[in-house]
């Protein structure tokens, strides 16, 4: 380091240039409009891709869509999914069990991505809390009567998301 530097360094620091580099920066937004979200009233738009709760659909008919292929828990890279299966008697398969553990999920896609039949989905619901471990794990009964609540709002994202996939 030279002597020129040295002594300007030791100006720079004996003069406080950068504390007073940064009120000045301080100042200069210290009079601009805030833009503050009062959040529970006012919400901001999320992505028409936003992944958050869960939820298990039905068809028009009232039956579940989950054909219980397995694939969503073989693709789960968290292992929050788990499905027990069973055969009906007129020889179609569906679940007996369906539960996903919101505390090791990590909100991928990947499942909803891999279900052939759309019956798994992420809704864009993010406005939901456990106050305890067993309060976020889903269980079949839950993730339909989510379904149900908002399966107007899921049919509409998945047309409105349609023509990107």
């Amino acid at each position: 380091m030279s002597a020129v530097a040295s002594i300007k360094g030791f100006l720079n620091s004996f003069m406080l240039t950068e504390l007073f580099k940064g009120l000045a920066l301080t100042g200069r937004h210290f009079l601009s409009p805030h833009i503050t979200v009062q959040f529970p009233e006012e919400k901001t738009p999320a992505s028409p891709r936003f992944r958050g709760l869960h939820a298990l659909r039905r068809y028009e008919n009232g039956e579940e869509r989950c054909i219980a292929c397995k694939l969503c828990e073989a693709v789960c890279p968290a292992l929050a999914i788990t499905i027990e299966s069973d055969v009906r008697a007129d020889g179609t398969r569906r679940t007996k069990r369906y539960d996903i553990d919101l505390t090791k999920c990590i909100f991928c896609g990947f499942c909803e991505e891999s279900c052939p039949v759309d019956s798994i989905v992420e809704t864009h619901i993010l406005e939901y809390h456990g106050e305890k471990r067993g309060d976020l794990y889903f269980t079949k009964e839950m993730l339909l009567a989510v379904g149900d609540r908002y399966e107007k709002e899921i049919a509409a994202n998945k047309e409105a998301d349609a023509k990107y996939r």
